[in-house]
């Protein structure tokens, strides 16, 4: 499609969250340039993580992307050379501009597909090597049924980026979502602690490590500061060696070790 025709459909298309570039400047729209770095940190922090993991590609892999919005993680996975990207979201408005991204990437049709699905009701068909839980594992309130699910697609790595509870035990903190659309099923949700998503991979036959982060630039990012957000890997059997776990929490509280940023968040 030339230039006008793609303009015209991206603006169609309503809500953009990811910023996507196209042949002769075009773009998606998104609210903010925090957006734009957003998603280039989360790369660096994450994917990459991913890529080291899978020696540098995911050439022959096959990608489940769970709430795959507009198919920024799904593209992603296809840069990186997975042979097939499945992305499930609840969202019709999601899947209609993944589909146009893809179509505009000029994407083989036979490397990808989209589906409209309640990830936690509709069955997940087929096999994959690697899923994508990206700001899915806290917005559900079926945490242990989501982990069961991804388990049964017999995928040897997961990746979760989540919103965690602070509580340094193994727990789940009840939660209202600020936005109700962005529910699978409840507003009402269970947010889980950094300790309880490296259990509950033990629990369906995972390793796991909190990634430590690497953002230099936290832009649209102060969910991920003091531990409010973290990545997770979890491998069946592929060596996590290459990445870099989190440190562990410290004993002091974050406003003692930091008074100054205790009163910016008072302000």
């Amino acid at each position: 499609m030339d230039a006008q025709e793609l303009e015209r459909r991206i603006a169609a298309c309503r809500g953009w969250q990811y910023e996507f570039e196209f042949a002769d400047g075009v773009r998606t729209p998104v609210l903010t340039q925090a957006l734009v770095n957003r998603q280039r940190q989360r790369y660096r922090y994450f994917f990459d993580a991913l890529l080291r993991v899978c020696g540098g590609s995911l050439s022959g892999r096959r990608v489940l992307d769970l709430g795959c919005n507009a198919g920024f993680w799904s593209l992603a996975a296809v840069d990186a050379g997975a042979e097939f990207v499945l992305g499930v979201d609840a969202g019709e408005r999601y899947i209609e501009q993944a589909e146009l991204v893809f179509e505009a990437k000029g994407v083989a049709p036979a490397r990808y597909r989209f589906e409209r699905a309640n990830v936690l009701q509709d069955e997940l068909q087929g096999h994959f090597d690697v899923v994508l839980c990206l700001g899915l594992l806290d917005h559900v309130a079926r945490p242990f049924e989501l982990f069961e699910r991804m388990a049964r697609t017999g995928a040897e790595l997961l990746v979760i980026d989540t919103e965690v509870s602070r509580a340094r035990l193994s727990v789940f903190e009840l939660a209202r979502l600020y936005n109700a659309d962005d529910a699978v099923e409840y507003p009402l949700v269970l947010v889980p602690s950094r300790s309880a998503v490296l259990e509950l991979a033990a629990q369906f036959g995972f390793d796991a490590l909190a990634l430590a982060p690497a953002i230099t630039d936290y832009t649209g990012m102060s969910d991920y500061r003091r531990e409010r957000r973290l990545a997770f890997i979890c491998s069946r059997e592929t060596p996590l060696a290459g990445v870099t776990p989190a440190p562990a929490r410290s004993r002091v509280p974050w406003w003692v070790r930091d008074p100054r940023a205790l009163f910016s968040a008072l302000r």
